[in-house]
């Protein structure tokens, strides 16, 4: 079993493969309360980017969570496989004459630091989205987050130590009609490319809604015509 997607296959990650300078690989296991440990609390587990695009398909989610159980059931083993599909990815980038990034949380929010495996890998640029605010400036310097932004009541004080930081925030949005500030900050399209937004600072990474978030009614998601009707009163 293949652990990384290095094909394009998920397509954020096929967006931000265009370019001459960077090529990115992704590992996607399937979304679960001890692989996501704030999402109950930020209210974005029912409406998981893991029903969008690919993740209809019933060999996609079997695929996530063969790799999900693999991790959870013998983790010394994922990760020393991990750790060789990294360095084949790294020698594969360099023929190729580009940059080697990986988005190891595509789905998940796994403290990757804690297992050392940015450290292994310094010529690898990492990034993630996390809703795990004690992270935020804490990771190795090859390894950038961005904060995701919920609503919910009992997430506030992880919004408030992320917006207090330097590091950028998604906020999902219903639809694509953005508003032109959120908490203060300025906010930016970030469907386009994660590699633009990991590093785009002290703004609001918008992105629209998709997959059950289309729908779902959640303090996850921001309603955008409050926003900008707000705005204009």
């Amino acid at each position: 079993m293949k652990l990384l997607d290095t094909t394009g296959a998920n397509s954020k990650l096929a967006k931000t493969n265009r370019g001459d300078a960077y090529r990115v690989a992704g590992l996607s296991l399937m979304p679960s309360r001890a692989l996501c440990p704030w999402a109950i609390k930020a209210g974005c587990f029912d409406v998981c980017l893991e029903s969008a695009g690919m993740g209809v398909f019933s060999n996609v989610k079997a695929g996530r969570q063969a790799k999900a159980n693999f991790y959870m059931e013998d983790c010394e083993a994922f990760l020393a496989q991990l750790c060789r599909e990294l360095q084949n990815w790294e020698k594969l980038c360099i023929r190729k004459g580009v940059k080697p990034a990986v988005r190891l949380n595509v789905l998940s929010d796994i403290q990757w630091e804690r297992h050392g495996i940015p450290q292994k890998f310094p010529n690898i640029f990492f990034y993630d989205y996390t809703k795990i605010a004690h992270r935020i400036g804490k990771t190795p310097k090859n390894y950038k987050l961005m904060f995701s932004y919920s609503g919910a009541a009992g997430y506030r004080p992880a919004v408030e130590k992320a917006i207090a930081a330097d590091c950028p925030v998604a906020v999902v949005f219903r639809d694509s009609n953005f508003p032109s500030h959120f908490l203060g900050r300025p906010v930016v399209n970030g469907d386009a490319s994660d590699l633009d937004n990991v590093v785009s600072g002290r703004v609001i990474v918008g992105l629209k809604a998709k997959g059950k978030a289309v729908k779902g009614e959640t303090d996850f998601i921001v309603e955008t015509f409050n926003i900008i009707a707000r705005s204009a009163a």
